[in-house]
């Protein structure tokens, strides 16, 4: 019982984090970097305005689900620049396109909302994380957001996490012809 308490006194100092994340932040010795400066610095509850034209840039992405019971799935996300909408600070959209027709992120999200969203740009390394809950959206009001797309997969943000460029490749795209 002593873990417990201890760890529900610690989310109460790193409110940002949980249990889990502050246990391994105290097994390795991390803990004193996230004082409250630093959170603000590197977690975000909203997409900052100067980013949000390279979200709307990028040509593809990645996409985690989990099912209800936790079972992980990550999908690459693809389909040229516009591919992502920003709707407002807290909101995101992109269009589900016909893959295998097995659903696999879309049947997650229907029992597990959950999703996490990784951008990498590999020609200077900036790469985002966005955590949030999806909704899948259908018809008219998926038109209205990707005139092509009958169905659409809207983002509520709950968490952004800048990352530095360490450890990503510098690739160079082909040119198309």
């Amino acid at each position: 019982m002593l873990v417990k308490t201890d760890l529900v006194l610690q989310m109460n100092n790193r409110s940002l984090f949980h249990a889990g994340e502050q246990q391994a932040q105290d097994r390795w010795g991390t803990t004193d970097e996230w004082n409250a400066a630093r959170q603000q610095q590197l977690l975000w509850k909203f997409i900052p305005q100067e980013l949000q034209p390279r979200i709307e840039a990028v040509p593809f992405f990645f996409l985690a689900t989990s099912d209800a019971a936790g079972r992980c799935d990550c999908s690459y996300k693809g389909g040229g620049p516009g591919l992502i909408r920003i709707i407002d600070d807290t909101h995101l959209a992109f269009p589900d396109f016909n893959g295998n027709g097995a659903f696999m992120s879309l049947g997650n999200i229907l029992v597990n909302p959950q999703v996490g969203c990784l951008f990498i740009d590999f020609s200077d390394g900036g790469r985002l994380r966005v955590n949030g809950r999806a909704e899948i959206v259908e018809g008219d009001e998926a038109k209205k957001l990707f005139a092509e797309a009958s169905r659409v997969v809207v983002v509520s943000i709950e968490q952004v996490v800048p990352n530095c460029a360490a450890h990503i490749p510098r690739l160079i795209p082909e040119p198309t012809s």
